[in-house]
């Protein structure tokens, strides 16, 4: 099965910036739509972002549009997620997975570790 493995989270200051990549063990995302979701703690897993396979389309949860950027290299190697103007609120564990096209909010996958990030205020 296919290792999601996030990396780019830490501590960072109200207002900072930081970005976020996801690759997969093995593989390439070649023709997959690929998702972030955040969970904060004690809470359950939640859509942040997605880009469609081809990477011409994108999706945003309304809490980080304007906020955050997801994009795909073109080798399809890697996925990244800018965000931009963080607020203490976007604290959390980030994880990326593919998703399905129908239903960006659904993951295909089985989750990896995620990467922590924490926004001091």
């Amino acid at each position: 099965q296919v290792q999601m493995a996030e990396s780019g989270g830490g501590l960072v200051q109200a207002g900072g910036s930081l970005r976020l990549s996801c690759a997969a063990s093995g593989r390439t995302f070649s023709g997959y739509a690929m998702g972030w979701f955040r969970q904060h703690p004690g809470q359950e897993r939640d859509f942040v972002a997605a880009i469609s396979w081809s990477g011409t389309n994108t999706h945003y949860a309304d809490s980080v549009k304007g906020q955050f950027t997801i994009s795909r290299d073109d080798a399809n190697t890697a996925v990244y997620l800018k965000m931009n103007n963080l607020k203490p609120e976007d604290t959390a564990v980030y994880y990326c997975n593919a998703v399905w096209d129908s239903n960006y909010g659904i993951q295909k996958g089985s989750w990896g570790q995620g990467t922590q990030v924490t926004v001091s205020s």
